[in-house]
């Protein structure tokens, strides 16, 4: 029994000098590192500082739907998405019953006219080979592009030169030819595709959309005393969603300016002394920033208020969606940046930062421009008369330094 007491003793007192080693070492390391670096010191850096708030926002424009009769048909695209249009320029068509049958038809006398077209060249005249070569033009044109709008207009275009080469070759064929009767039956085709087609035309100018979300005539620009955030997220509209393209409408959006609503917090908008009028810089989604102007607001509740916004640049980036997460830049600050531990305060309205250089420490007087949480942005004092007025001595201000860049600051 005595021999496990003493065991058990001995493990005490091995534990206890192997923590005191620990404890000792501790402190003989602490010393050292203090009469080596008795402080920390940081290099005066270029940075930027600002102060943001995130927020969900919602995409309101003028736009002006268009859909007709015969929305069941599905759509055939005459403008492309994102094409600009002027008032009265034909957007769509729907389809009519029996089109793909039409087409083809169409499609078999265009090679056969292309075969035939061979037989009687003689009859060619210079308008015709004038249409061969800009459709050679624009064939050649097609291998190089990418742009899908671009692509389109070339076809078109290709289109449109074919039946004019038609139809002069039709007026110039004898009459009874081969030739004649395909084209004249190419020509009713075509025209019994025409008259059953319904055309919808642009009421406005602006830029052609088909992506329509449904929610064109309930966000509306006359009025925006019906927004609030339960209406709002009573919409159920996915952040960042792409609104899908439509099989039976489209729309002229205008695209010069558009408007964005969201919910801010009050405090933020009080310090900033925000009103209908003011202008503040928002991120968008893309990145860019852009200048914003407050149209709108009111109280949602003590803490948060509704406010919507009015943007004049970015807005055919921002047709694909109707819900975006923003930021919205309260204040930016670029200069000089600084830890704030490595800012001393004298007096209430006088600041400090000890420089270190070449074993040698001196007291600069700064300004902060603006401080964020960690950092700070700060400046000299350029003129002596200032820190007069805060009550620095003549003498220290006459001998005072001045902070740069790289400079080493102790903290």
């Amino acid at each position: 029994m005595e021999e496990q007491k003493r065991q058990l003793n001995l493990k005490k007192y091995i534990t206890f000098l192997v923590i005191s080693f620990a404890i000792i070492a501790y402190v003989i390391y602490t010393i050292y590192r203090l009469i080596a670096s008795p402080t920390d010191t940081f290099i005066v850096e270029n940075g930027k500082l600002s102060s943001e708030e995130n927020a969900n926002a919602y995409i309101i424009r003028e736009e002006d739907v268009l859909k007709g009769e015969n929305y069941k048909n599905g759509i055939y695209q005459i403008k492309s998405e994102g094409e600009k249009v002027a008032n009265g320029e034909a957007i769509f068509r729907y389809y009519t019953s029996g089109e793909d049958e039409l087409k083809e038809k169409i499609k078999e006398l265009d090679i056969k006219i292309g075969e035939a077209w061979e037989n009687e060249n003689s009859i060619f005249s210079s308008d015709i080979k004038l249409l061969e070569g800009q459709i050679e033009e624009k064939l050649d044109g097609l291998l190089h592009l990418n742009d899908l709008q671009k692509i389109n207009e070339y076809k078109k275009d290709i289109d449109l030169y074919i039946t004019k080469k038609a139809k002069i070759a039709g007026e110039k064929s004898p009459a009874g030819s081969y030739l004649k009767q395909l084209i004249d039956e190419r020509s009713n085709y075509e025209n019994e595709l025409n008259q059953g087609s319904e055309y919808l035309n642009a009421d406005t100018s602006g830029v052609v959309s088909y992506r329509v979300d449904g929610f064109e005539e309930i966000l509306v620009t006359s009025d925006f005393g019906y927004l609030s955030k339960s209406m709002l997220e009573g919409l159920n509209i996915k952040t960042g969603q792409v609104v899908a393209t439509s099989e039976e409408s489209a729309k002229i959006v205008n695209n010069f300016y558009c408007y964005i609503a969201c919910v801010l917090e009050h405090k933020n908008l009080e310090e900033k002394e925000c009103k209908i009028g003011s202008k503040l810089t928002m991120r968008l989604p893309n990145s860019e920033e852009v200048n914003a102007e407050i149209i709108y607001m009111s109280k949602e509740s003590e803490e948060e208020d509704l406010v919507v916004f009015k943007i004049e640049k970015y807005v055919e980036d921002l047709i694909n969606y109707r819900k975006i997460s923003i930021d919205i830049i309260w204040w930016n600050e670029t200069g000089l940046r600084v830890p704030n531990e490595a800012i001393k305060k004298e007096n209430e309205d006088l600041y400090y930062v000890i420089r270190k250089r070449v074993g040698y420490t001196d007291k600069i007087y700064v300004k902060i421009l603006k401080q964020g949480e960690k950092y700070s942005i700060i400046d000299n004092y350029e003129d002596g008369q200032e820190l007069l007025d805060k009550g620095v001595d003549k003498d220290e201000v006459k001998s005072r330094r001045k902070i740069s860049l790289y400079d080493e600051i102790v903290i």
